[in-house]
């Protein structure tokens, strides 16, 4: 008789080291912080509740109070996430840029760098980066808003002013400030997804095309600046 062939044993794939307190705590929180920006970035600050965030995240609103003193805080912490990603790469494309034109920049490269750099995060990352952007757009109107804007992004806004300057040496600072205005909201009003300009084109236009909006954005802001030059 033939020895009975016996199947090798598999090896038993490593447990998985359980979550620390930490780290569970990190999670809820970034599901929080998740589900906050996708009610805020639909309804507003005013629209949503403590109560609304936790039924999204599915935890108790005491839970909420844990991590946050307020919704106003809750607010504020949602911004402030991804702020300081976008500002920190547009700062450094912009002064990437200032090196690479040996100080001599033009109106289209300068837009080119604060606007493209920021389109491609909503380009090319999750739907979070999106919902976010329609977030800022909800804000920009708003005073607490408008408080979070200057905190967060005055820095880089300057720095492209300063760099508008130098292409525009014989504009007014008052001009290029209103320039800039002009394109914040251009901005802001594209970020909102909104789905006007879909209705309006009949469909040949899509509000949530990032990509038709970078590739058109700032050559036409930058025709508005170049036109106070006459």
């Amino acid at each position: 008789m033939t020895a009975a062939k016996t199947k090798p044993r598999k090896s038993a794939s490593p447990k998985k080291a359980p979550r620390t307190k930490a780290e569970q705590r990190a999670e809820t929180l970034e599901n929080i912080l998740d589900a906050a920006e996708l009610l805020f970035s639909k309804q507003g600050l005013y629209g949503v509740t403590l109560r609304d965030v936790a039924q999204q995240v599915g935890v108790h609103t005491s839970l909420m109070h844990y991590y946050f003193e307020d919704k106003l805080a809750l607010f504020k912490a949602v911004f402030a996430r991804r702020a300081k990603i976008t500002s920190d790469r547009r700062m450094k494309a912009m002064d990437e840029y200032e090196k690479r034109v040996a100080g001599k920049p033009t109106v289209e490269g300068a837009l080119h760098v604060f606007l493209d750099t920021d389109f491609d995060l909503y380009i090319e990352r999750d739907e979070g980066w999106r919902n976010y952007a329609a977030f800022c757009a909800q804000l920009a109107n708003t005073p607490e808003g408008a408080g979070l804007f200057d905190e967060h992004f005055d820095p880089v806004v300057l720095r492209l002013i300063e760099i508008l300057r130098k292409a525009l040496p014989d504009i007014s600072r008052k001009d290029i400030f209103w320039g800039y205005h002009f394109v914040t909201g251009s901005l802001m009003h594209s970020l909102a997804r909104s789905g006007r300009i879909d209705r309006l084109s009949g469909g040949l236009c899509k509000s949530d095309d990032f990509k038709a909006v970078k590739a058109r954005m700032a050559d036409f802001m930058a025709a508005g600046f170049l036109s106070l030059k006459s």
